[in-house]
């Protein structure tokens, strides 16, 4: 019988993440698209499908593995294995020839490289069977474009409130696509479950976590002036009025996102939505009240949620997901964070700053999983002496609520077996919302782990469905969401209002730039180091340290250094990444640069402002060139 190996597909920027359940076992049958592992990064888990149906005849992986792009699963037997594998070709190629023009940006990516460009769509005619790859920054989780039904007939079913474009969740993502359909003439709803605009990441995630950062920062920078000449006292922390402080920061953004909204004209909806049909919408309120809302075209923006361990307590205010932990309500003295992800450090960092000892734990081998190691281990170095612990290929495997404490259990090669806190901050990862909204009954094909598929249009298997953010894949990045969400507006008012241009609109970005905004913070974009080495790619580096930046000296900080990634043929820069004060302010022109093509000439040939840190791309561009006359000579 014919066998085939089934392995682990584009799950975007994301590698050497852990298998942490297994499905299927030989001797099982298994059909497409049938879940076989589930697998946890730093901000998500989610399970990966089978590329093809047939009996399992052996498995490749185990929990605790690692897993990346390409890595082997199991091993599929029978004759439905083969023919399966044959009409996925088949409608892989399909779906290839439905794209029309390339990506319109001056400078291609060097070869092999494989960011996340995508081609222009001919142009979301309804009914279309075949649709565009998505782009392999991970807009479809499984890889591959969704399959496209053809549109379901308008129902004539009653509504409270009739609109050209819907959007359901208003975080970044889902008001920048209420706002630039509203720009392009549609008459807009945008439906949001909580009190105020701005979804997750201005209410309780981005925008609070990134005040209460910045506060630390300060907190710690102080401390290091005595050896300057300045001398503070001790600071005295008012939790109460740190809170406002938090609270002031996103009243401000989230009340300019309501007054620019109703300057769009866009209708604001709050209470929890979900499809009654393919064109109609059920929207449950705060006191028990439903509107309906019809639409011609919908965008969903329902993000995610945070992962909740079964086993730790529940309803215990000593444990806390990164909603909790924002809210300031405690003074922790120990403190555990599960999960050595971005999420997890930045909080440990407030809380660290604020008087906690800490503990991190991780089930993978390091902490900061996505960012070479050259970068964490200064990280690492620097902060130190926040943490009592940090348990690495641990698991946690228990708690238990007690008067002095959580008591947890580890299992694994931390060398702690038992401890107990006042905090605990679960950090796993996000979990998408595409189960949470009746999408199935508008006809749209939602993952097992809640992921919906779209193709480079960021169209669903309903072609006047789109969705965007979180919900449509790795990164689950705002930044990312917003660019999406451009996109498809774009396409529908295209379609809607007969502009054949706004209709052709694809997402189709080369690279996503990744920040933890810790201290110092960590930024990357592009190919790592790690990655390049892992896929045998032709690549040379060039790095900076910052103990030769004039400013970083001058600011005490000069324990950074900035790195970039050329092809070693054509000089075409393909990654960078930065670990230092402002990480997250400079990561952007690396960004640009592989956007745009740009080789190491073009890079260290741009006048940068001096004394900054961000002069030091520029001279770390000249010393790959060997032309950097601020660092010691290049050995003939």
């Amino acid at each position: 019988m014919a066998t085939i190996d089934i392995k682990v597909p584009d799950i975007g920027d994301f590698k050497d993440v852990a298998v942490i359940e297994v499905l299927v076992k030989p001797g099982d049958t298994v059909k497409p698209e049938q879940s076989l592992i589930t697998v946890e990064s730093d901000k998500a888990s989610m399970e990966i499908p089978s590329s093809a149906g047939g009996v399992v005849k052996e498995l490749r992986v185990k929990v605790g593995d690692t897993v990346n792009e390409g890595s082997a699963i199991l091993v599929l037997e029978g004759d439905g294995a083969a023919a399966s594998a044959g009409a996925a070709t088949g409608a892989t190629a399909a779906a290839a020839g439905s794209g029309a023009a390339t990506a319109a940006n001056a400078g291609a990516p060097a070869a092999g490289y494989g960011g996340t460009t995508g081609a222009a769509s001919s142009g979301g005619a309804a009914g279309a069977t075949a649709a565009p790859a998505a782009p392999g920054g991970g807009s479809s989780p499984a890889g591959a474009a969704p399959a496209r039904s053809a549109t379901p007939p308008r129902t004539s079913g009653p509504a409270d409130l009739e609109c050209d474009l819907l959007v359901l969740g208003a975080g970044p993502g889902g008001y920048s696509a209420a706002f630039r359909g509203a720009d392009l003439g549609l008459k807009t709803v945008l439906v949001e479950r909580f009190a105020t605009l701005g979804g997750v990441c201005l209410n309780v995630g981005c925008i609070p976590s990134k005040a209460l950062l910045h506060v630390a920062a300060v907190m710690d920078e102080v401390k290091h002036f005595e050896s300057m000449g300045v001398t503070f006292a001790p600071p005295s922390v008012d939790l109460e009025k740190l809170r406002a402080h938090k609270s002031k920061v996103v009243g401000k953004l989230t009340g300019g996102l309501a007054a620019m909204a109703k300057m769009r004209k866009v209708t604001v909806v709050q209470g929890s939505g979900e499809f009654i049909d393919a064109y109609r919408l059920q929207v449950t309120k705060a006191d028990g009240g439903t509107q309906t809302i019809g639409f011609k075209r919908a965008i969903i923006a329902a993000g995610s949620e945070a992962v909740k361990l079964p086993f730790l307590p529940k309803d215990d205010p000593r444990v806390v997901t990164s909603t909790g932990a924002l809210e300031l309500r405690q003074n922790p003295k120990r403190m555990l964070v599960i999960g050595g992800g971005i999420i997890g450090l930045e909080m440990g960092t407030v809380y660290s700053t604020l008087g906690a000892r800490l503990d991190v734990v991780e089930m993978l081998d390091g902490l900061m999983q996505g960012a070479d190691r050259d970068l964490v281990k200064v990280w690492q170095k620097m902060n130190a002496p926040r943490f009592d612990n940090i348990l690495l290929k641990t698991k946690t495997v228990g708690a238990e609520a007690t008067e002095g404490g959580i008591k947890v259990s580890f299992e694994g090669e931390g060398g702690v077996k038992e401890q107990t806190y006042d905090l605990v901050l679960q950090a796993v990862g996000r979990v998408p919302n595409g189960k949470r909204i009746g999408a199935d009954k508008a006809g749209v094909e939602v993952g097992e782990r809640g992921f919906i598929s779209v193709d480079i249009q960021m169209r669903t298997s309903v072609a006047h469905i789109f969705a965007i953010g979180d919900i449509v894949g790795q990164p689950m990045l705002a930044h990312k969401a917003v660019h999406e969400a451009h996109v498809a507006a774009e396409v529908a008012a295209g379609e809607l209002l007969g502009d054949d241009h706004l209709a052709k609109a694809a997402f189709d970005a080369r690279v996503i730039p990744s920040v933890a905004y810790t201290d110092p913070e960590v930024a990357w974009v592009g190919v790592t180091e790690d990655d390049a080495k892992a896929r045998g790619l032709n690549v040379k580096k060039s790095v900076f340290p910052w103990s030769a930046s004039g400013r970083a000296i001058a600011n005490g900080r000069d324990e950074g250094f900035t790195k970039l990634l050329f092809d070693a043929d054509t000089h075409q820069i393909v990654g960078g990444a930065i670990v230092g004060t402002h990480a997250g302010d400079m990561i952007g022109e690396v960004a640009l640069a592989i956007e745009m093509g740009a080789d190491a000439v073009d890079i260290g040939k741009t006048i940068h402002p001096h004394p900054t840190l961000g002069e030091s791309l520029g001279m770390a561009a000249e010393a790959f060139e060997g032309a950097c006359t601020d660092l010691p000579p290049v050995k003939r």
